[in-house]
């Protein structure tokens, strides 16, 4: 006797959790209202630490303060990120059957990026200091041009410069 067929069992979508930007559902932080103060905690965070990123950033935003007399602390903040974004940048570009240095420049969203991930870089690479004030050094230095974050931006720059006879690979 043959086998009862079984009705097919419609496959259920398997959806995967997929990160969605939160560019749109970032809000700004409760104490300056700020964005950019934000996005600099959220890439401070490790961990899920909210909080302990938090308290670092506005520890070293409050350090900012006492160093430039006669500023804002948050402008200072502002200025040092500013100072840092880079303006160019060298991207690898595959054409026949060699790779070109490409120098491109880089969008604002991706300069403010790029900026706070060094700093944020550059402080975790500082040892024996708490991270606040290592965080306040380092933002002090990028404030007044110098430092290895704003070294950073000049070897981009560099290199640019350099490759610059591919830009017209730029398209």
């Amino acid at each position: 006797m043959p086998r009862p067929r079984r009705s097919r069992k419609t496959k259920e979508k398997k959806t995967k959790f997929k990160f969605k930007s939160t560019e749109r559902y970032l809000k700004a932080d409760p104490l300056f209202d700020n964005l950019v103060v934000s996005k600099f905690i959220n890439q401070m965070m490790s961990d899920g630490k909210k909080t302990v990123a938090q308290k670092i950033v506005y520890t070293a935003i409050e350090q900012l303060g006492k160093r430039v007399e006669g500023e804002e602390p948050l402008d200072v903040f502002l200025g040092a990120i500013d100072n840092v974004k880079p303006n160019l940048e060298v991207r690898s570009k595959r054409v026949g059957g060699a790779t070109y240095q490409v120098p491109m420049e880089i969008s604002r969203k991706r300069q403010q990026a790029l900026a706070i991930r060094v700093i944020v870089g550059n402080v975790r690479g500082r040892k024996g200091k708490p991270v606040a004030l290592s965080l306040a050094d380092e933002l002090f230095d990028a404030y007044q041009k110098q430092g290895s974050s704003i070294q950073w931006r000049e070897n981009t720059h560099k290199m640019a410069e350099a490759n610059k006879l591919f830009a017209h690979f730029a398209w």
